[in-house]
Order: C-alpha cells, then structure tokens, then sequence
C-alpha cells in the first residue's frame, strides 16, 4: 500500500514536484495546431518553436560549458592538493668537482717510473734472468725496442723538481706508455724464451744456466772458479755467434759475483782485468 505523504511535510523534506518545460508545451500546441489543420495558428508557433528551441539549446550548451570548466576547476583543485600532500623528490644537487692535483698526479707517476726502473735494472744486472729471456735484451724483437723507445722518452723527461704542469702531463704520459710497453715486452720474451736458438744453442744456454746456478751455491773456491770460467767461455761463443746479447751490467755482475770471497789480486779466468791499465800502441824505432 502506497504511503501518502502531507503536503506541507514534502515541502520540509526536500522533495520538488517536477514542473512541464516550456518548450514540451510549445510541442503539443504545435502538435494539436498541425491536426487541426490551421495555418494561422501553425504557423506563428513554428516560428516561435524554432525560437524557444534555439534558445534552449544555447542554454544548455552554456550550461554544458560551465559545467566542464567547473569540473577542470575541481581536477586542479584536487591535483593540487594531491601535490601538496605528496611533495616531489628531492632532486640531488652534484658536488661541485675538484680540480685535479697535478702535483700529486707527477708524484704518483714519478714513483711508478722508479719502480719499472728498478725493476727494468734488476734484469740486466741479474745473466740467470738474461739467460731465461733473452728476447728482452734483444732490441730486434719488435717489443723489446718499442719498450726502449718508451722508457728513454719517459727517462729524458723524469725530473728531480716538480716541473710545469704541460711538462707534468707529458711525463704521466711517458710513463703510461713505458709501464705498459715493459709488460707487453716481457710477455713476448716469456712466449719466445729460447725459441729463436738452434737445439746445440739451447742446449750451450741450459748448461750456462746449470753453470751459474752451481757456482752461486758452491762454497768452494776452486769449484765456483771452474764453473765461472766454464759459463764465461760458452757465453763468450754465443756471443760471437750473435745468438746472445747480455747487457754490461749483466757481465759486470757475473764478473763481481766470480771474484767475491778470492784473495786481492786473483784473477778470474776468461773474465777481463778491471785493475790493469790500457797498454799504448808502441810506436816504430
């Protein structure tokens, strides 16, 4: 059973009775015009339908318009508290960058050049390393002289001061180029070692090297000179045959190591005289 309501209390409750737009009556007395069939009355309400019916819709289009901008008004409100709410990241700020210590950069180089030099000295002063690889102190090897060139260029621009900072950069440079030209030089001898020498060459070089290992653990005297003398004779012919180049320091050292623990005065057999005086070309009577 349908509830019927007073009124006065619809009135209070929010509750609107729904009224007839204007233009639907315009529509039915144009309708009931049209059956009757009058054009006196046709005719004057067309016209005025066409009127109420343009301005309906320029009505409603405004009010569609407004409506849109009020709810782009809204989405903005809305994003902009959403923004508000959730602030953005916080976007880090780079450090400002240093400028490179020069100074410091020569330094580092400096010690890295006194390393491969000591290191680059310690073979040629040692004939057992010479020996093992030969191709390092060989500079027909294509590696060995692309390591010299490196590190005489690194050696005419080493200083004992700081120098100017273009002289600086181009000695970081020379040495780069000495440091890696030093390892590309010693992994082409390790790959090449003996390889280049006939199987009599490699075999005079094992015994050389069986030699000088025996006469460095020998404590006596007789026998350290015999293997000395031995090992100096069949470098000597290699060294003739052009199989073999061993650097000054090299012989210098295996020349020293002879004479350590002989009396003054003793000579090393096959090992040059460092005492003796150059003896002047006698001139004809």
């Amino acid at each position: 059973m349908t509830r019927c309501h007073p009124r006065g209390s619809l009135r209070g409750s929010g509750y609107r009775r729904r009224s007839i737009h204007p233009a639907r009556l315009l529509l039915f007395a144009l309708l009931g015009a049209v059956l009757l069939g009058s054009a006196e009355i046709t005719f004057p309400l067309l016209i005025a339908a066409m009127l109420v019916g343009g301005t309906v819709l320029l009505f409603r289009a405004g009010s569609a318009s407004r409506r849109q901008q009020h709810w782009q008004q809204q989405w903005q409100q809305h994003w902009r508290a959403e923004q508000a709410w959730f602030p953005p990241p916080a976007v880090p700020v780079p450090s400002p960058r240093t400028a490179p210590d020069w100074r410091g950069e020569w330094r580092a180089a400096r010690r890295r050049f006194d390393a491969l030099r000591g290191e680059y000295a310690g073979y040629e002063c040692d004939p057992l390393a010479v020996l093992r690889l030969p191709a390092l102190a060989d500079v027909t090897v294509p590696a060995t002289a692309r390591f010299v060139d490196a590190f005489a260029e690194a050696q005419a621009l080493d200083t004992d001061v700081v120098p100017p900072v273009g002289h600086a950069a181009k000695f970081r440079l020379a040495v780069d180029r000495a440091c890696r030209s030093w390892q590309a030089a010693r992994d082409a001898a390790d790959r090449i070692r003996l390889a280049g020498l006939s199987p009599e060459e490699r075999s005079s070089v094992q015994r050389v090297i069986k030699l000088l290992t025996m006469a460095n653990a020998s404590g006596n005297d007789a026998e350290r000179l015999t293997a000395y003398a031995k090992a100096r004779a069949e470098l000597a012919r290699l060294e003739r045959a052009g199989r073999i180049h061993l650097p000054r320091a090299a012989t210098a050292a295996l020349d020293a190591s002879a004479r350590t623990g002989l009396p003054a005065g003793f000579a090393v057999p096959g090992a040059p005289d460092a005492d003796a005086e150059p003896v002047a070309d006698a001139k004809p009577a």
